[in-house]
C-alpha cells in the first residue's frame, strides 16, 4: 500500500509539472465552475485514484443592467500599453464558452486526498460591436489555470461527511493574447489570469434517509492577486446547497441552488466598470452508475437571479456532461 501511495503521489507531482510547463499554450469560465457534481467532493481511498472528465457549455447572450434585462451592454477596454481604462469602448453581443476539464484525485490517507483540476481546453467565441463595426474574431482558446487542492475529512460518520480543502491556482493559462488589432485582449476573455490565487473550500453532506436521500451544502472562496499587467480579477465566493435522491441502484437525481459573487475587477488600483456581480442558479442533475467504478452525469444550470455591476452579458443557461472513474 505504501509503495502504491508513493507511486501515485509521484504521478500527481509529475502531472502538475508537465501541465504547468504548458503555460504558453487555456481558466475555468466564470459562469460554469460552481456546482456540486456528486463525483468530486469526497475523499478517495488511500492510494486510490479518481479521474473525472467533464465538458461544459455556457452561452452568454443575454444583456443585463443590474438585475434587469437591457438592450445594450457598453463595456470598457483596458489599454495595457498606456495603462488606462477606456470606458464605453464597445458593445457586447455574445460570448459562447466551452470548457473541458480533467480532475485527478489521489487518496493520501483514510481522511486526506490531493486533487488536481486541469481545464485543458477553454474556448471563448466572442462577438461585439466596436465603433459601429461588428466583430467575431476577438475570442480566445487554449489551456487554462490549473488548481491543486489538499482535502481533509474533518468529520466522518454513518450519516455525516465534512470535508475541508485548501489550495492554490497556478498561472498556467495565457493572459496576454492579442486581439485582431494587435493589442492585449480583454482580461475576462483570456484562458488564464496570470495570478497565483489561494483558495479554500468546505463541503458537508448528511444522509437524511440512509442510502436514499442526501442533503449537502458547500462553500468556497478564491482570493485573487494582481498579475504582471497590474490587473486583478474580483475574488470569488461560491455557495451551493441541494439534495440528491437515489431512484435505484444505478440512478441518482439531484437538485441544487448555486450562488456566486464577485466584486469589480481592478486595474492599477482603479475599479474596472462593468465587471463583477451576483448569480444564482437552479440546477437539476442526474448521475448514472454505469459500473461499480464508473459514473456518468449531467447537470443543467438555469438562472433564477443575475445581477451585474453596471451592464454586461449574462448566461442563458449552462450544461455540463461528465464521466468519473475510480482506480
Amino acid at each position: 500500500m505504501r509503495r502504491k501511495l508513493v507511486r501515485n503521489i509521484t504521478f500527481l507531482i509529475i502531472l502538475t509539472a508537465l501541465l504547468g510547463a504548458k503555460a504558453a499554450l487555456a481558466s475555468c469560465g466564470s459562469a460554469n465552475c460552481f456546482l456540486v457534481t456528486g463525483t468530486q467532493e469526497g475523499i478517495a481511498e488511500p492510494g486510490g485514484i479518481t479521474i473525472d472528465l467533464s465538458y461544459r457549455w455556457i452561452p452568454q447572450d443575454q444583456v443585463h443592467k443590474g438585475s434587469h434585462s437591457s438592450d445594450i451592454a457598453s463595456v470598457p477596454a483596458i489599454d495595457f500599453e498606456n495603462g488606462v481604462i477606456e470606458p464605453n469602448h464597445h458593445q457586447e453581443i455574445r460570448t459562447n464558452n466551452e470548457l473541458m476539464q480533467l480532475d485527478v484525485t489521489v487518496g493520501m490517507t483514510t481522511k486526506s486526498a490531493l486533487t488536481l483540476a486541469v481545464p485543458f481546453f477553454n474556448d471563448r467565441r466572442h462577438e461585439h460591436i466596436d465603433a459601429g463595426t461588428f466583430s467575431n474574431t476577438g475570442g480566445t482558446s487554449g489551456f487554462g489555470d490549473i488548481r491543486l487542492i489538499a482535502k481533509y475529512a474533518l468529520l466522518v460518520s454513518t450519516r455525516h461527511l465534512l470535508v475541508g480543502g485548501v489550495g492554490v491556482k497556478f498561472p498556467t493559462g495565457e493572459y496576454k493574447l492579442l486581439d485582431p488589432e494587435g493589442a492585449i485582449g480583454e482580461p475576462t476573455l483570456m484562458p488564464g489570469t496570470g495570478s497565483w490565487d489561494p483558495l479554500a473550500s468546505l463541503y458537508y453532506s448528511y444522509q437524511i434517509l440512509p442510502h436514499e436521500l442526501d442533503g449537502f451544502v458547500s462553500t468556497s472562496y478564491q482570493y485573487t492577486t494582481e498579475n504582471s499587467l497590474d490587473y486583478k480579477l474580483g475574488s470569488t465566493w461560491i455557495v451551493n446547497a441541494g439534495v440528491s435522491y437515489r431512484l435505484n441502484e444505478k440512478i441518482v437525481t439531484s437538485l441544487q441552488v448555486n450562488g456566486r459573487q464577485a466584486p469589480h475587477d481592478e486595474f492599477k488600483g482603479q475599479t474596472v466598470p462593468n465587471t463583477g456581480g451576483r448569480w444564482i442558479y437552479l440546477t437539476p442533475g442526474v448521475r448514472v452508475q454505469a459500473s461499480p467504478n464508473t459514473a456518468l452525469y449531467t447537470h443543467v444550470q438555469l438562472p433564477i437571479y443575475q445581477y451585474v455591476n453596471e451592464s454586461n452579458l449574462v448566461p442563458r443557461y449552462g450544461l455540463i456532461f461528465g464521466v468519473s472513474h475510480a482506480f
